[in-house]
């Protein structure tokens, strides 16, 4: 309800637990897969890669050491 005065759109997704499952809306449903392949993203960069321990700052920097941690 926060969210929504906010003027925001929560997209969560339901867990049907023995019952039906909802479905998205069609346009909710595109931001949906669009959010969660950059959260998928991110969270492997974070996870696999060492995004999680970048101690320099500037673009180019955390660039190049994200490359490092992809070599």
């Amino acid at each position: 309800d926060h969210c929504r005065e906010l003027g925001h759109v929560p997209l969560i997704d339901h867990n049907p637990r023995g019952g039906e499952k909802e479905h998205f809306e069609p346009a909710d449903e595109v931001r949906y897969r669009e959010r969660t392949v950059a959260e998928r993203t991110n969270a492997r960069l974070k996870d696999e890669f060492g995004g999680r321990n970048i101690m320099v700052k500037g673009h180019a920097k955390v660039m190049s050491h994200l490359m490092f941690g992809l070599l």
